[in-house]
Parts: structure tokens; sequence; C-alpha cells
């Protein structure tokens, strides 16, 4: 793979993972309620299901589940319900989604890494992503599978980077303790953008 088109890649994958949205909102709370280090559990589970996302893409799948209106549309859905049911939680839970040291270690390691998987995974957005940008970076006459393993690599490296980012933020928000006001404001604007994000998934579609 040329190094400009390396770069290419790099820069483009850069701005989207850094760019918020739901994942980036999840770990953050996942850090300002467990610990940035426990929310590195959710960081990788979002990783492992953009790297599933990068497979299916190198070997073909994804646009097959692209083709298949019924397969795209249960990725969709459970994504949309899940974000929304995230939201509402957030918003109308007694205690919020975020509660402020009482909550340190609440969950475990496994279920902060299946929420984190199953976020991003729910995401048609991601999927239409890379099943759109890998064959732009792929050289036809070059081995596929070294290009693929570098783009995959560098995606993962991203991935760990940007979403370590919002949890030990998240973390260091909340540290040393917050007023009430100031926890149930985060939650409702958590709550919010949950429900947003969750809103314009509903609204992805595929064009034939």
């Amino acid at each position: 793979m040329p190094l400009d088109t390396y770069l290419i890649f790099l820069m483009t994958t850069a701005v989207v993972v850094f760019s918020p949205g739901a994942a980036s909102v999840t770990v953050a709370t996942q850090g300002a309620t467990n610990g940035g280090r426990r929310a590195l559990c959710g960081v990788v589970g979002i990783a492992s299901a953009n790297a599933v996302f990068f497979a299916l893409s190198a070997t073909g799948i994804a646009s097959l589940i692209l083709a298949s209106h019924m397969a795209f549309s249960v990725i969709k859905w459970v994504g949309v319900a899940y974000l929304v049911w995230l939201g509402l939680t957030a918003l109308l839970s007694r205690g919020g989604a975020i509660r402020i040291r009482e909550g340190k270690g609440r969950s475990s390691l496994s279920v902060l890494f299946v929420q984190g998987f199953v976020v991003e995974f729910a995401n048609p957005k991601a999927l239409l992503y890379f099943a759109a940008i890998l064959p732009q970076f792929l050289d036809p006459e070059a081995a596929i599978l070294p290009q693929i393993l570098i783009m995959g690599g560098t995606t993962f490296l991203i991935d760990l980077t940007s979403y370590s980012a919002y949890a030990f933020l998240g973390d260091r928000l909340t540290r040393g303790g917050l007023k009430d006001w100031v926890v149930n404001l985060i939650n409702k604007c958590a709550g919010a953008a949950l429900l947003y994000a969750g809103f314009r998934m509903a609204s992805v579609t595929v064009t034939r």
C-alpha cells in the first residue's frame, strides 16, 4: 500500500472515529460511573465490533448484508431500540445512567464490554462506513491480505485511542464528586444525545 494512500485512510478514519456519537457517549458514561480503567472494557467492546465489521467488509459479507433488506433492517432496529432504551434510562430513571462514586465498579467488566460491543455492532452507519471505505483504499495490483491487516490494525488502534480518551474524560469530569444538579444535567444531556443518535440511526437507509 502506497504511503500517501495509507495516510489518507488514516486521516479519514481518525476523523470519523473521533467524532462524538453514541459509542463515545456510552464509554464516557461508563467512565463516569465505573472509572476510566474499568470503562476500557467498553472501549475494547467497541473496537471489537468495528473489527468484526472490518472483517465482514473484507470478505464481502458486508455487501451481502447491505443488499438484504431484512438483515440490514434487523441490525438497524435492534440498534435503534437499544439506544432509545439507554437514552430513556438516563432521562427518566430515578438515578439516571450516571451515579457518581456510589456506582463505581457496580457493572462487571463483561457487562461493560458487551454494552460497548452492542452499541457499536448495532450501528448500521458503521457497517456502511466500512463497506464503502475499504474498497476505495485497496490496491488490486498488490497482495490484498497485508493491506487488510494494516488497515484493520490501524482502525483498531484508532478506536482504542479515541474511545479511551472519552472514557477517561468521563472519569475526570466526575472525579472528586459533583453536585446532584450537575449529575442530573449530565444524565439529561447523555440521554438526549443517545436518543438523538437512535433517531438518526432510524433514518439510515441503503441506496440501491
